[in-house]
């Protein structure tokens, strides 16, 4: 909480100086003050804007509106008074973005222990450059097991000093972002490593799933804090509820390994709540495919791929990318890729594309799309290749079956005029299913022309 020392309003911390506003909104902003009393807020940017508001009669809590121009890099102020004045300053206004998940969300550009983010160094030296253009709040781990109404977690300024321990997907994707909008960029990282969807999600839903547990004694019975249900929710997600952003990015899913069957209903929920929580519509929700990873040899990282993948198909105005290119050989048993620009940047691609207009930068690789037999081959015909793919040989990663179980290596042709796959083996008489990069760790080589990565499929799903 930001407090002054003789003033009686009240801030959460993510209202405090060198916050960001999101532009061109109605920009909400709480806090509280003695019960019934009247709370003035008045702005740099418009002299004559003057919000009056009454804190609540019983628990002082009050919650305004204020009208926000378009972006700039001027530092503005922001004052809210109930007769004794608290002023914000070096405030900015452009596009605020949130972001949450687990580690690889919260993996910073200074990376884990022994876990690297590629380049790290030298990008922490020019973040030096993104001053006044980029800010980020970090919110820290907290465990509750009721809705709390405040948590800490401040803006930092973005410069050599900050940067270390800004998220690294959520660093490259607001500098993205910022070089082709050319107003300044934030991001609310709201993460805890390992978590999973139910953690997230609130009491009330999480009721209805029949495996997991709500009351407190039951869920400390899980001894992984990480793994609990419902306390992110509580404890870092509830007070923040609301904060005006243009929309959500998310990177999550390794800790919901092994329980495929309920992560895309499950996932497709929490969303909805998100959105529903935060009372700003269908806002855009854009999330990250979980990479190749050695999961445990039973294909479980697979399934859980496709089920993200099929959560786009479900919840509107939401979109996947895909990593599986993302990960080096010598990174199979480490959960924590260590590419996180071309994630961040792939992200950026999707929201630029999709919320920002931007309809020449492409952000969807191939997707399967439909098969055909042919005597002893299978021809692929893929969804956003309209140029073709990004090579004709040396093409890895697709396997072929007769019977839908033993699957082998399978040779690839392309049919360029027909932006197709030909898929064959040889032994291979009567086939079929193919599936490309369908393991737990198999990193692929095939992209579109933009050099964006084909999704993992199988033909042969129920």
């Amino acid at each position: 909480m930001l407090t002054s020392a003789s003033a009686k309003v009240r801030l959460p911390q993510i209202f405090g100086n060198d916050m960001m506003l999101q532009q061109n909104a109605n920009a909400n902003i709480w806090g509280w003050a003695e019960k019934g009393a009247k709370v003035t807020i008045t702005t740099s940017w418009d002299k004559k804007q003057k919000v009056v508001v009454t804190a609540d009669s019983k628990s002082g809590r009050w919650k305004a509106q204020i009208a926000t121009p378009q972006g700039s890099f001027e530092p503005q102020q922001i004052t809210i008074s109930d007769g004794q004045p608290v002023t914000l300053g070096n405030v900015l206004i452009g596009e605020v973005w949130f972001g949450s998940g687990q580690s690889n969300m919260e993996m910073p550009l200074n990376g884990f222990w022994n876990c690297p983010v590629e380049n790290g160094n030298a990008e922490i030296l020019g973040s030096a450059k993104y001053k006044g253009k980029l800010r980020m709040a970090t919110i820290p781990k907290v465990e509750a097991y009721e809705p709390q109404d405040t948590v800490a977690g401040e803006w930092k300024e973005c410069d050599p000093f900050n940067a270390p321990w800004f998220s690294a997907t959520g660093y490259f994707f607001i500098r993205n972002l910022q070089e082709v909008l050319n107003v300044p960029v934030g991001l609310i990282n709201c993460s805890w490593g390992g978590s999973k969807v139910e953690g997230w999600t609130p009491k009330h839903i999480l009721e209805q799933y029949p495996d997991v547990a709500t009351t407190e004694e039951e869920i400390k019975k899980e001894s992984q804090q990480y793994l609990r249900p419902m306390i992110m929710y509580n404890g870092m997600l509830h007070p923040l509820l609301g904060y005006t952003v243009r929309g959500f990015i998310w990177y999550q899913g390794c800790s919901n390994v092994g329980k495929h069957d309920t992560y895309t209903d499950r996932f497709a929920t929490m969303i909805t709540n998100f959105r529903k929580e935060f009372g700003q519509g269908d806002l855009p929700f854009y999330y990250v495919e979980v990479a190749p990873y050695n999961y445990g040899g039973k294909d479980e990282g697979a399934l859980i791929r496709e089920a993200q993948y099929f959560t786009q198909k479900k919840v509107p105005n939401c979109g996947m990318i895909s990593t599986n290119d993302l990960a080096y050989e010598y990174e199979l048993n480490q959960i924590h890729p260590c590419q996180k620009q071309k994630v961040g940047q792939r992200l950026a691609f999707m929201a630029l594309n999709k919320t920002y207009g931007y309809t020449t930068i492409e952000c969807y690789g191939p997707e399967y799309k439909s098969m055909e037999k042919k005597d002893d081959k299978i021809i692929l015909s893929f969804d956003y290749a309209h140029d073709g793919f990004n090579r004709l040989t040396d093409i890895k990663g697709f396997e072929i079956s007769e019977n839908g179980k033993d699957f082998v290596k399978a040779d690839v042709e392309v049919e360029q005029n027909k932006r197709q796959l030909i898929v064959s083996a040889s032994g291979i008489k009567n086939p079929t299913a193919v599936r490309y990069c369908f393991h737990d760790f198999c990193v692929g080589n095939m992209a579109n022309t933009r050099g964006l990565p084909m999704v993992p499929f199988r033909t042969d799903r129920k």
